[in-house]
Formats: C-alpha cells, structure tokens, sequence
C-alpha cells in the first residue's frame, strides 16, 4: 500500500485515536515515518506532490517499499521514488538507540549460539523483528562493544565525586556447557557538577572482598576522586574495600534495606510497630535529635525484642552515616532507592534474554543501558545544588586525639 502525498498528521492521529487499534503505536510510526518521508520528497523536488510550480525541479515516480526495526515492531515504509535521481532518507540508516541495539543482538546471539532456541524464537517475534542476519548481528555487536568499551573505561575527570551508590546484580549466564550466576557490579556517582553518572561496571563470579576491591581500585585508576560516602546494601567484602580503596570515605549502609533484615528477628505480628519506630528516627530535624531519637527507640525495641535491640545497636554508626552531611541532602544519601530506580530499568532489560550466552552480552546490554542513561542525566537537572555539594565536602579534621577542640574545618581537594 502506496502511502498518500499531503497527509494531514493532526487527521490521521485522531483516526488511529479513536479506532484503538491494538497495532496504534506501529501504525504511528509508520504514518508519522511516511509524512516526514513525503515532506522530504517535496522539499527535494521543489513542489508539493501534484502541484503545478514553476520551481519544480523533479517529480514523484510511485514508491518503493522497505521493512524498518523499530520499537514498536517491523513497519513497512513507503518510500517516495523520483523520476530524476534517487530519494532515500538518511535517518532509516542510523543506528538503534544502544539499549534496543544491545537487546536485539544480545537475542540474535544467543539464538545463533543455541542458547534457549525456543524461547530466543519467541523473544525475537515479541520485540517485533522479523529476520536478523549473522552479519547484521555481528556489526551491531562490534559498534556496541566500542561505544561501550569506551564509555567503560573513559576518564572520571569530572570530580570530586563526593557521594557514590554500588550495587550488585546477580545474572544468569552459560559457561562450559552449564548456567551459573555471577555478579555485575555497578556504581554511580555525583560529580562536581551536581549530576549524576554512571561510574562503572564490571562482572565477576563471586560478590566478594576481592570483587569489590578490584572494582573500586579500577574506578580510582581512571581518575576517581574525593569521594565522601558511599552508599549501599551490606554487601559481603565491601566496607573493606571502600577502607582500602577510597580512604577517607565513610559508608551508609541503606535504611531500607537494612530495616528488612532487621524485621526478620522480630515476630511478624510486631513488624509494623518496630518499623514505625525505626522510621521516627529518620523524621528528626537535625543530627542531635536523629541520635537522641535512636536512642529512644534503641531502648523501646530492647524492652520486648532484645535480639533486635543488639541487631540495631551494632548498625547504628552504618546507618547514621548521613547526619554528618547537609540535612537537605540526607533524603539523597541515607538509602540505596535511586540505584534500585536503576536496577529496575537494567532488570527490565535482561529478564527479556534470561540466560546470556556469555560474559560479554551481559557488559554490552548492561553497558548500553548504562551509557544511555548516563545521556539522560546529562541532559536533565542537576541532581544536587552546587551549594550543598560544597557543604557536603567540608569535613572536620582531628588535629590531635587528645584535643578535640582544635578541630579544623577543611575541604577535600578534587
């Protein structure tokens, strides 16, 4: 079906509108797809389609058609023919955003792999592509490594990265003929700017001491600096290595995570009280109060709950970590909520493969949505004001452990 030559795109959108059709968002592609294709044509041929015009200098000659990958599935396009000359719109030709593009070949490799054939078949039909070559797979695998090759190790020029959140997730890949799990570990931080980046990412096989070590030391060995706090869940090895990696740093272990762990020693039918109570403490106005309230509670939860009194008695130094920073900061740095935001869209993304073929299809999809989302933030608001940011870095420094009155305020260099 030949696509009309002056569409009107306000028309046609409110007849897609009202016909709820279940295939609305392709049909929009394809009719938004299609008017800009004509508009183009027109512009090349210096008249609008069948309008007599002295300044025409070419003509329309039928059209030719072209299946086109998109998000919303295969579309097939009409593309415009001219008598004179052709007409091909340079933007079919420019690659998918990474993450699609990551997807699609990280699908495409497990199927030629055999890994999961079946389910790969019904991955492919679900995101809509019809047919992928070997070689088209291997150039969207060889572009993608290099864009994410290169994000991975670029420069951490942009500090001091006063706050840092890390997390791990487990995924399951095929290694010598069985599935296993292994863990990506990735970190992100707050620049100097205020903005938020994506710091790195790696894989290993085990979320251990070593793991974080290794990752931590490669974020320093490319320039990463001034780091403050780090927050994040009680991962196995971690606090460390944040001692031995980023001197100077403290750790935040988050409230949210660990209220979890904490509920799990008392009785379910007492959950919801102690919770309430754990969360008063974060509601306090300022430092003093946070830690008298801590207290407080400390003693409430010991009347009944002894074992979990001691529980939160012994995280109480990990969990307060935030007061020692500005409070209109401490929503931001006492949990580890903005990585699990980020989780969820890495998660979306590699529960649709399931079992990756291999290490490298887990740092290309991962990868790719990391860099992408690391393009948002630059493009979107700062993250946090410049002002706080520069609060945030002013640190006490004990000249003397027996004279604590000398203490200096002093600001950690970039």
């Amino acid at each position: 079906m030949a696509a009309e030559p002056s569409l009107n795109v306000a028309e046609l959108l409110r007849e897609h509108l009202q016909s709820a059709s279940p295939d609305l968002l392709r049909a929009m592609v394809q009719t938004f797809a299609e008017t800009l294709m004509s508009a183009e044509a027109d512009a090349v041929c210096g008249a609008e389609y069948g309008e007599r015009s002295d300044e025409r200098v070419n003509s329309r000659n039928g059209y030719r058609h072209r299946d086109w990958d998109t998000r919303a599935g295969t579309v097939e396009l009409a593309i415009p023919k001219l008598r004179q000359g052709s007409y091909f719109p340079d933007w079919l030709l420019q690659h998918r955003r990474r993450a699609e593009q990551a997807l699609v070949s990280v699908v495409a490799t497990s199927y030629l792999l055999g890994v999961s054939t079946r389910r790969v078949e019904k991955l492919v039909e679900q995101l809509g592509i019809k047919q992928l070559s070997k070689s088209q797979v291997s150039e969207m695998a060889r572009h993608l490594d290099a864009q994410v090759e290169a994000f991975r190790n670029r420069p951490l020029d942009a500090g001091p990265y006063t706050f840092v959140w890390v997390d791990a997730l487990v995924i399951k890949v095929r290694e010598h003929g069985r599935t296993i799990n292994v863990h990506t570990l990735v970190a992100v931080g707050v620049n100097a700017d205020g903005g938020r980046e994506v710091l790195g990412l790696e894989v290993t096989s085990d979320e251990d001491g070593a793991g974080w070590l290794a990752f931590l030391r490669s974020l320093t060995a490319r320039g990463l600096t001034g780091v403050r706090l780090v927050v994040s869940d009680a991962h196995r090895g971690l606090v460390s290595a944040v001692g031995a990696a980023l001197p100077g740093a403290s750790w935040q272990r988050c409230r949210t995570h660990y209220l979890r762990n904490l509920l799990a020693k008392v009785p379910k039918s007492a959950q919801p009280w102690v919770a309430t109570l754990v969360r008063t403490v974060f509601d306090q106005p300022d430092t003093d109060e946070v830690k008298a309230q801590f207290a407080r509670v400390l003693d409430t939860i010991g009347d009944k709950f002894p074992d979990a009194a001691e529980h939160l008695d012994t995280a109480r130094d990990d969990l307060l970590a935030f007061t020692a920073f500005p409070r209109e900061l401490w929503r931001q740095i006492w949990s580890n909520n903005p990585q699990e935001r980020l989780n969820k869209e890495i998660r979306r993304r590699t529960d649709v493969v399931g079992i990756f073929p291999n290490r490298a299809a887990i740092i290309r999809l991962v990868g790719a949505v990391l860099a992408e989302q690391t393009d948002e933030w630059v493009e979107g608001r700062r993250y946090m004001g410049l002002d706080l940011l520069r609060k945030a870095r002013l640190t006490p420094v004990t000249t003397d452990a027996d004279q604590p009155e000398t203490d200096q305020i002093v600001e950690i260099a970039a």
